[in-house]
């Protein structure tokens, strides 16, 4: 297991400092705030900690509401909104310096038959074909105002293996593309079988770059090129089938819209097999500096 990843999931272990109180830490950010999926990530941890075995994630809803503290500890306070026969609910507001940053509602429920259909899988080259981050964020280093980036982008993604079928956004900055991305994803490493991992783990790489389709549109290369200033506003997502995310995803990514400086970025997650694991809505700031 690489070693980024041995200390995110030290960072999803939380501290439990009352019956339904949690505190977490952070890790270095490549900008001034805390990562938004990794406040996420802790946030579902800290309700699934709350919630019987037998009942999987299947779907969050979050608002970001400040930009967090790297610097200090985050403590996450879970509101046992419901308990019934098939469904669990959870609030999570996570909070620092006395001040709610982010709030997560969850839903969990115990295993059911019944109707099945999906969208089908797009088509995308074999993650295996496409380039580490490692091997290809070094051809962009021209694209960066501060080339330090390029090293500090491959820092912060050191746990996950992150493969994109095209270029990123800083790869084409001046030339408007297609509102679309694919990624492929992986943790940098085998997971124990816990099915709250897996899922806090997605949720962590979801906010990677969902709203990369958004760049893509406007030819603009994002905050790290500095033609773009964003931050998450809301997230949303729903678990449909079961999955592993130290197994290759592919994140099939689309913006739909962008207006009064924000955009909306929308996915699917599909398993290398092909089943649909995982639905994905999130819409963030996305401005040019003036």
């Amino acid at each position: 297991m690489h070693q980024a990843l041995e200390t995110l999931l030290d960072l999803l272990d939380l501290e439990r400092i009352e019956e339904d109180i949690f505190r977490g830490r952070s890790r270095s950010a490549l900008v001034p705030r805390v990562f938004g999926g990794q406040v996420a990530a802790q946030a579902l941890v800290a309700a699934g900690r709350t919630v019987p075995a037998d009942r999987m994630a299947h779907s969050l809803h979050a608002y970001f509401l400040r930009a967090g503290d790297p610097g200090a500890p985050i403590v996450y306070t879970v509101d046992r909104i419901r308990d019934g026969a098939s469904f669990t609910t959870r609030r999570v507001v996570a909070i620092q310096h006395g001040q709610p940053i982010f709030h997560l509602s969850a839903s969990f429920q115990t295993y059911e038959e019944g109707m099945e259909h999906q969208a089908g899988m797009p088509t995308a080259p074999d993650p295996e074909s496409l380039p580490t981050a490692a091997e290809m964020l070094p051809r962009y280093a021209d694209a960066f105002r501060d080339p330090g980036v390029v090293d500090r982008l491959i820092e912060a993604r050191a746990a996950v293996d992150l493969r994109y079928v095209d270029a990123p956004p800083w790869g084409s900055v001046g030339t408007p593309r297609e509102p679309r991305s694919q990624v492929w994803f992986r943790t940098n490493g085998k997971l124990a079988d816990d099915p709250l991992l897996h899922v806090c783990l997605a949720t962590y790489v979801s906010d990677m770059t969902l709203l990369d389709s958004v760049l893509l549109a406007h030819g603009r290369g994002g905050w790290a090129v500095g033609d773009v200033v964003g931050a998450s506003l809301d997230h949303a997502m729903w678990f449909h089938r079961p999955f592993r995310a130290d197994e290759w995803l592919l994140y099939d990514q689309e913006s739909p819209s962008a207006s009064g400086g924000r955009g909306l970025g929308q996915a699917r997650i599909y398993t290398q097999d092909g089943r649909l694991a995982i639905t994905v809505i999130q819409e963030g700031v996305v401005r040019i500096p003036r």
